[in-house]
């Protein structure tokens, strides 16, 4: 049997999402005879999870779906336990890669992918707590539909079932790595208030997170299609295509991955930095891996919290630490597509010590281009006033460690790169 993982990290109330991921459980179960393993990682206040511990329990039994409901503590003694068992050096700093103390986008999916070794799951399904499912002829669209059938598989078997390929016939022996699609409501970021208070203002922004060497034209061209997802157009029928999927294309709400990639390189664990989980988008494209681009894309929406006193700059800064974060990102992102194919053994399998290279190498990169990004944020933001300007402040205060972190950030990452078979080999026993 096909057991795969349907994964919820969470850090919000969501029991809505949680009854609703059981029923796509459920529509996998049924339709594909999968055994689905459907992992909710908690990291909720205590009265919240309490209530998703309620929600948990009312949940139906379906056959071929197993529930696993773990709060932090439980996560944390799980990963102690393999991270001793792996017998790697600086076993704390591995545990604070993989359970921070602060939020990582990174580090719960990295987590989910350690227990899908353990739980002999051969696929992670990954969904967000704050996005729903679309609606068809009062269904719910569930993006299992097009996940389950061909990840693992060789693409040539895949070509008969989706509604078009455009990919080159020399990869048509290659399994089918990814599968995923988008997102149509909101923006991903929630930064719609910046555009609506000032056009200009958004472009320059958003602008920041394109190398700096773009041309304008190119850069004004990226702004446009940044964090719109599929648009606001509702799900009328089915189309896939395979495809190398374009990592602009897909949103980390709906995405699905075969074991061999995220067995063998994990995503960023960087801490306060949204856009940190989409590294293995770019590692299956570049390294000419067949994927499955689709469009039941899931509904996204904004929790208020983030508008909220406290909230806004903990999740501005969030924004910043990714603008900076992309100085070392396109540098492996240009390494890794010159690399190419190179980055496959000979079994198709993405190689770990070329990633790990790539990260290391980009740490030694120049800082420059990082602190003209914080003058043009700084610029912007006190443009707009108010409470924007009043988070110049705080990013004027701590220019120096921001600066820091995001070096520090891709070293993390790499020094658990290269731990990361280790870890997944001792969770599998």
């Amino acid at each position: 049997m096909n057991r795969v993982c349907l994964t919820l990290p969470t850090n919000r109330a969501c029991s809505a999402t949680i009854t609703a991921l059981h029923a796509e459980a459920d529509y996998a179960a049924r339709r594909f005879g999968a055994d689905v393993q459907l992992l909710i990682l908690d990291s909720a206040d205590d009265t919240t999870r309490a209530e998703h511990t309620r929600t948990v329990a009312a949940l139906p039994v379906r056959p071929g779906v197993t529930v696993h409901h773990l709060d932090e503590e439980r996560q944390r003694a799980w990963l102690r336990r393999t991270i001793r068992r792996a017998g790697l050096p600086d076993p704390d700093r591995l545990l604070r890669l993989m359970l921070p103390p602060a939020v990582s986008y990174g580090a719960c999916t990295n987590r989910a992918f350690l227990l899908a070794a353990a739980l002999g799951c051969r696929s992670v399904h990954r969904r967000d707590s704050d996005s729903t499912y679309q609606l068809h002829d009062g269904q719910p669209v569930f993006p299992v539909h097009h996940e389950l059938p061909w990840l693992g598989r060789p693409a040539a078997e895949a070509a008969a079932a989706v509604t078009g390929t455009d990919l080159e016939p020399a990869l048509a022996d290659r399994p089918v790595s990814l599968a995923g699609a988008s997102f149509i409501g909101e923006l991903s970021v929630d930064i719609g208030e910046i555009r609506r208070l000032d056009e200009g203002v958004y472009h320059d922004v958003v602008g920041l997170w394109a190398p700096g060497d773009w041309p304008e034209e190119r850069r004004r061209a990226l702004v446009e299609e940044s964090f719109t997802g599929a648009g606001t157009a509702p799900f009328t029928g089915d189309r896939a295509t395979l495809t190398r999927v374009d990592p602009m294309r897909v949103d980390m709400c709906n995405v699905a991955f075969d074991r061999a990639v995220y067995e063998r390189v994990p995503l960023p664990p960087a801490t306060d930095t949204i856009g940190s989980d989409y590294f293995l988008l770019h590692l299956v494209h570049d390294a000419h891996l067949p994927g499955i681009l689709h469009n039941r894309h899931i509904q996204n929406f904004h929790t208020p919290e983030r508008r909220t006193d406290t909230g806004f700059p903990a999740y501005q800064r969030r924004f910043v630490k990714f603008l900076l974060s992309m100085l070392y990102f396109h540098d492996v992102y240009d390494r890794m597509a010159a690399e190419g194919e190179g980055l496959l053994d000979a079994r198709h399998r993405v190689r770990p010590d070329r990633v790990v290279q790539f990260l290391r190498e980009s740490t030694a990169l120049d800082r420059t281009e990082n602190v003209w990004r914080l003058d043009r944020v700084d610029t912007a933001y006190r443009k707009l006033g108010g409470r924007y300007a009043a988070f110049a402040d705080r990013l004027t205060a701590e220019r120096e460690e921001l600066l820091d972190q995001a070096e520090r950030d891709i070293e993390d990452f790499a020094h658990l790169a290269e731990s990361w078979p280790a870890l997944v080999e001792a969770a599998r026993t």
